[in-house]
């Protein structure tokens, strides 16, 4: 069925939270390396680069050397095409140690998410077992009340396209306090129920009418993790294995729950926790320990450069989705900064980029990683990449390098991108 209208003003959720934690995806401010810094860091020291076909990856290559001296711990980034496999990388994923990234390291890859759990529902709308125009108040009766929001009036679909209007959690300051400021290092072992998460955004009021306008909201997502165990009658994370990842073979993906270790092998993640990196006093910290379940089924999962664009691809290319429901994912409506100016469909983002390629994807960010995955419309050319330190972005740059051949300038290209972005 259609989507509904999108009116009004666009939202600049992201741009107005700046470093507390909006959405988790946009491309970040370059901004140089804290003072805490060892002087040991290279500042651009290759990891596991040009594998293959480098030449025609140059610029790419350099961009990740560029987010390095830009004062980002390290870069990695892996591309696809009717050539073969790239793998590039720069500076080190590990501050103490001097390891560098290695091409299958690990990482969290945060509002990426969200494009698993939107095809684990459309996969339920193809079998009958939901339908992208049900209520909230048809799966989760009582639920979303509270404050002007009524679930009676919010589709699955809304929440898929974020045009519900429901209030983005990872706004609220109590929230903000314990998660993303130095009060991190007391609560990173919190557990976090969805219910929980819900109820906190239910405190406050929602951002429009539903189906009015157009909010990044982590709400959304933790919503439509809910349903899937309403559908399923089985934990969101299990539909996921069994229905996307085991079948793929994504051996480095996983949905950790509340377990707060990274598997082997992975590096380490970085964060000022909200400090400005231009300040000599601001420390960074090694965030890489943390309960997912902050995050949920908006941005817990785990995964590889390497099984991201196997996932993406067989997305694009109908493994995943009968036409119809892939053509309502890729149904998009105007997005604002979290989809970088692009539309954004049910978990999946379409954007054109400055020289007219159009990719399609999503972007992540959540403490000391920030990571993207896109591809073009026939998946024969697909990237993915990952930074592991969030107080300077830079993943947009990257794209832009791979498919649009731009050399970076290492200008700042955009606001600073938060925790739990999209």
């Amino acid at each position: 069925m259609s989507v509904r209208t999108v009116r009004g003003a666009l939202a600049a959720a992201l741009v107005a939270a700046a470093v507390t934690a909006t959405a988790l995806t946009a491309p970040a401010t370059a901004a140089p390396a804290p003072a805490t810094t060892p002087a040991t860091t290279p500042a651009a020291a290759p990891a596991a680069e040009d594998r293959s076909g480098g030449g025609r990856h140059a610029e790419t290559r350099e961009a990740l050397r560029q987010l390095v001296r830009d004062g980002l711990p390290g870069a990695l980034a892996q591309a696809r095409d009717r050539h073969g496999v790239w793998n590039g990388g720069a500076g080190v994923a590990d501050r103490t140690t001097g390891r560098k990234r290695l091409p299958n390291d690990r990482f969290r890859i945060a509002s990426i998410t969200k494009t698993f759990v939107a095809t684990v529902v459309l996969q339920l709308d193809a079998e009958g077992r939901l339908d992208l125009d049900d209520t909230m108040e048809e799966w989760l009766p009582g639920v979303v009340r509270g404050n002007g929001h009524d679930g009676r009036d919010i589709t699955v679909r809304q929440l898929l396209n974020h045009t519900s209007g429901i209030y983005n959690v990872t706004s609220d300051p109590g929230f903000q306090a314990k998660v993303f400021g130095p009060d991190f290092l007391e609560h990173r072992y919190d557990t976090w129920t969805p219910e929980q998460l819900v109820a906190l955004a239910m405190e406050h009021e929602p951002d429009f009418a539903p189906g009015t306008s157009w909010r990044y909201s982590n709400t959304n997502y933790v919503l439509a993790g809910m349903i899937v165990e309403k559908a399923t009658g089985r934990p969101y994370g299990e539909a996921v294995e069994r229905r996307i990842i085991r079948p793929l073979g994504l051996r480095a993906t996983s949905v950790p729950g509340t377990d707060h270790r990274m598997p082997r092998p992975s590096g380490r993640a970085y964060s000022t926790l909200g400090g400005d990196p231009a300040d000599p006093a601001t420390r960074v910290h090694d965030v890489t320990e943390l309960n997912p379940s902050i995050a949920g089924s908006a941005g817990e999962m785990i995964s590889d450069t390497a099984d991201l664009q196997r996932f993406v691809r067989a997305l694009l290319t109908g493994r995943l989705l009968p036409q119809q429901q892939l053509k309502e994912m890729m149904t998009a409506v105007p997005g604002g900064p979290e989809a970088q100016g692009g539309g954004y469909g049910l978990g999946l983002v379409n954007r054109k980029l400055s020289c007219g390629t159009e990719v399609w994807g999503h972007t992540g960010g959540i403490h000391g990683s920030g990571s993207v995955v896109v591809s073009t419309r026939s998946g024969g050319h697909t990237l993915a990449a990952n930074v592991n330190g969030d107080w300077a972005g830079g993943v947009d740059r990257i794209v832009e390098a791979e498919f649009c051949g731009k050399r970076p300038s290492g200008a700042p290209d955009a606001a600073p991108a938060a925790p739990l972005a999209p």
